[in-house]
């Protein structure tokens, strides 16, 4: 039975796996082509250049992400909101580890960058974040400061545990890397808090 999938899907699916697979430098026209059971120059018909197919099926992927980080459980005090607000992104970290290392660790052209693109809304990953410290900062929860600059700190903070913990720092289960996160942001969000509360 043909495939009901257009060429240019089978390309990104194959792309997508091979990313997942092996990593950015597993992703070449021929390995597609030959996957595929089409030639190379066939594939440029559809991406003018590699990393323009990369950044499609990065571009895809963000849509993942989000779907990802929008079926987490909804918190109820401010506390648990931050403790728990980055869930999705160590989730989808746990669970498509090379894709997360080229989307969040490896310098990319495309990849956007502070100031401009975040303060710009640019951002998907980080957008949902920053209107969540808005609100907490309008509320009186966190100490009126720069948001994005708040935003990046608690992005950074639990980007480099993933990032120790995809480079095999921890003796840690994804489980139990959670809970240090939880407790760690627990202590961040205690010195975040203004100091009349």
């Amino acid at each position: 039975m043909a495939s009901s999938l257009t060429t240019e899907q089978r390309i990104r699916r194959t792309a997508l796996r091979l990313l997942e697979k092996s990593g950015p430098e597993s992703v070449t026209m021929r390995r597609i082509a030959q996957a595929i059971g089409i030639t190379p120059m066939a594939i440029y018909h559809h991406f003018a250049t590699r990393e323009a197919l990369l950044k499609a099926v990065v571009d895809a992927e963000f849509g993942e992400f989000l779907e990802m980080t929008g079926n987490q459980p909804v918190y109820g005090s401010p506390e648990e909101q931050m403790v728990h607000a980055l869930d999705g992104y160590m989730d989808y970290a746990f669970t498509r580890p090379r894709i997360f290392d080229y989307v969040f660790g490896k310098p990319r052209e495309d990849a956007r960058r502070f100031p401009d693109d975040f303060r710009a809304g640019r951002s998907p990953t980080l957008n949902p974040l920053a209107a969540a410290v808005t609100s907490w900062m309008e509320a009186g929860v966190i100490r009126n400061d720069d948001v994005w600059e708040v935003t990046l700190e608690l992005w950074a903070h639990v980007h480099g545990y993933v990032a120790l913990h995809r480079a095999e720092r921890f003796n840690l289960s994804p489980e139990e890397l959670k809970a240090l996160v939880h407790r760690s942001l627990r202590r961040l969000f205690r010195g975040l808090k203004p100091e009349s509360r």
